[in-house]
């Protein structure tokens, strides 16, 4: 029991502290009764001495520095009898205790030592009992959440209203994974914004500075502002050694005892298991995943209703529209142990982006790369922006529908990933012009398909695409050109205006112009190439 908590017993109602008044919340371990001239081998840390001061020195410099030695043995106080020795507790004593915060208490003579002593002694007991009881209950409902507990936010709420405390649990990297406010009815709305962005800031100062991969036990993180006086405590959650995670608990303004920081290891040790049983789960979902991307991007997806359903589980259409992005890591290969490392903390961070922008978080991993499917209603450059680094690159193909076109979306970033810059992002069709340039077949081929796909599909489309073609090539003049094809100008307008609508071009704008003359190169050279092939 603590030394302020003695105090109140009836047998110690009337005696008076005289001394370090401030520190009067120590805990009392034993009640020791010594008497003799040199008593300091008589006593341990966590006494709270009782004495008649009978073989006290009456030098006050000696009885000074027994004083001291009291407070550097971990002495919990001291009572002195009185009066009858000492007429009341030296003047001396009093000042040197003070300096020190150590608690002197005087006794009066009448009250008997054996019957404090007594009344202490079974009060400790009575304490540890009711400990003994608390421990055993918090035992029991740590080893329940462990066996019933469906994510972090129940484990933090269960252990948080055992102890009575604020508890957050983090990422490694971050964010927050799971918090309890003990305040659970005040802890809503804007004061729910406020403490959250007031502990990422905090727990981000906290632990550049903590070495939390080698420590086992919960560290104390004491008050940073003078008028806070607000407490922490911190345990890593780790597997093999892998610090998967940070268990804070709020401590406020009254310390935790030691049963709340036990149980405070094995709560951690739960979140540990439960992180491990989720990765185990999630590996099992990610490998489903892996295997129907990888069917996609090798163009081995065969639609039946069980695949069907499967990619629906997933999050996936059949014939939504989507775009293949692969973001790489400037990582030599094959990876060493570190890059692997490095390529799941960067798959864990993009598969919570994709959660919270509501994206099926299927990845497929191999060696320094992670690919996955981008939906049409979302922006490549809001997910670069949320995960943008100089060691990372983010390359897209272009948007197609159904599952069967994946294949070509894979080929298309696939074939970007030569001409890459790290801390870029790189999307198929800005470097479709750069690559035909530079002679790449492929791009060529993807140039034109971008470019007249659509006309091709329309009905008359070759019509409209010679037309487009003969109309860059004499410069966009609408008489030269219905002369060229020798048609009226206005059947030419009509051919035109087909052609933009349905291939959403913009004739007058430069760039436009540019694909369509470059457009009208490649395929002369095509042809020319076909001729000579002939001969």
């Amino acid at each position: 029991m603590k030394l302020i908590d003695a105090l109140q017993l009836p047998t110690l109602r009337q005696s008076r502290i005289v001394a370090g008044a401030e520190n009067l919340d120590q805990m009392i371990r034993w009640v020791p009764i010594v008497d003799l001239p040199n008593p300091l081998p008589w006593v341990r840390s966590g006494d709270f001495l009782l004495t008649t001061g009978y073989g006290w020195p009456k030098d006050e410099e000696k009885l000074r520095d027994l004083v001291i030695e009291f407070s550097k043995r971990g002495l919990t106080g001291v009572g002195l009898a009185v009066p009858q020795y000492f007429d009341e507790m030296p003047a001396i004593a009093c000042a040197v205790a003070n300096e020190l915060q150590f608690p002197l208490i005087e006794i009066p003579w009448e009250i008997s030592f054996n019957a404090i002593t007594e009344e202490i002694l079974s009060s400790i007991l009575t304490y540890q009992y009711k400990l003994q009881e608390h421990s055993e209950f918090i035992h029991q409902e740590v080893t329940r959440i462990a066996l019933e507990a469906r994510d972090l936010q129940e484990i933090a709420l269960t252990f948080g209203r055992l102890i009575g405390r604020t508890i957050v649990i983090q990422h490694p990297e971050g964010p927050l994974l799971a918090v309890y406010h003990k305040e659970e009815e005040a802890y809503k709305g804007e004061k729910a914004e406020i403490f959250l962005r007031e502990f990422s800031i905090f727990s981000k100062e906290q632990t550049k500075k903590l070495s939390l991969h080698s420590s086992s036990q919960p560290i104390r993180i004491p008050s940073t502002s003078g008028s806070d006086t607000t407490s922490y405590f911190v345990c890593s959650i780790s597997i093999k050694k892998e610090l998967v995670g940070l268990f804070w608990i709020i401590e406020g303004q009254h310390p935790l005892g030691e049963v709340d920081l036990r149980a405070a290891q094995s709560a951690s040790i739960v979140m540990a298991l439960h992180i491990s049983q989720q990765r185990a789960l999630a590996s099992l979902e990610a490998q489903l995943g892996y295997s129907f991307l990888d069917s996609l991007f090798e163009g081995e997806f065969i639609t039946t209703p069980q695949t069907l359903r499967r990619a629906e589980l997933l999050g996936f259409e059949p014939e939504a529209i989507y775009s293949v992005g692969i973001l790489i890591m400037d990582a030599p290969v094959p990876l060493s142990h570190e890059g692997i490392l490095k390529r799941e903390r960067l798959a864990d961070n993009l598969k919570r982006i994709m959660q919270e922008m509501n994206i099926p978080s299927v990845l497929s991993l191999t060696q320094n790369q992670i690919l996955f499917l981008i939906p049409d209603r979302i922006q490549s450059e809001d997910i670069w922006k949320l995960i943008k680094d100089s060691n990372f690159s983010f390359a897209v193909s272009l948007p197609h529908r159904g599952f069967s076109n994946i294949r070509q979306g894979f080929k298309e970033v696939s074939s970007i990933l030569p001409h890459i810059n790290f801390g870029q992002i790189h999307r198929y069709e800005d470097l479709l012009v750069p690559r035909v340039l530079m002679g790449d077949h492929d791009a060529r081929t993807s140039f034109l398909g971008k470019l007249f796909d659509p006309l091709r599909r329309s009905k008359n489309g070759d019509v409209l695409i010679h037309t487009l073609l003969a109309f860059a090539r004499l410069g966009f003049q609408l008489k030269k050109t219905a002369t060229e094809l020798n048609i009226h100008p206005k059947t030419l307008r009509y051919r035109l205006n087909r052609a933009i609508a349905i291939g959403n071009f913009d004739l007058n704008e430069s760039e436009t112009q540019f694909h369509l003359q470059l457009a009208i190169h490649i395929i002369t050279l095509e042809n020319q190439r076909e001729l000579t092939n002939q001969m």
